[in-house]
């Protein structure tokens, strides 16, 4: 048997699906929520989330409500933020 941890009660409730993941790395974002549970995957305010892909906290808002849809240049940086994490966090800390 591995030694494999228990997730915490925090990852668990930033986790999303495997069959999700794989919808969002593809760019199929059907909801804001798809936006939103992306967001909260990555452990990530609004705002911190906005910073470190560069847009405003408004156009992030708008896109998890459902008011816009992300296109084009923001639609791959959502893509490698579902594929990569990681690289959308330690953007953070660049992007000040």
């Amino acid at each position: 048997m591995t030694n494999v941890p228990e997730l915490t009660d925090e990852q668990f409730k930033r986790a999303i699906s495997a069959r999700v993941r794989r919808r969002l790395i593809r760019g199929r974002f059907e909801t804001g929520e798809d936006i939103a549970a992306l967001r909260k995957f990555i452990g990530l305010t609004q705002t911190e989330f906005a910073r470190a892909i560069e847009i405003s906290v408004h156009t992030l808002r708008n896109w998890e409500q459902g008011r816009r849809k992300p296109e084009g240049p923001a639609l791959a940086l959502l893509r490698i933020a579902a594929r990569h994490p990681r690289i959308i966090r330690e953007n953070l800390g660049s992007a000040a």
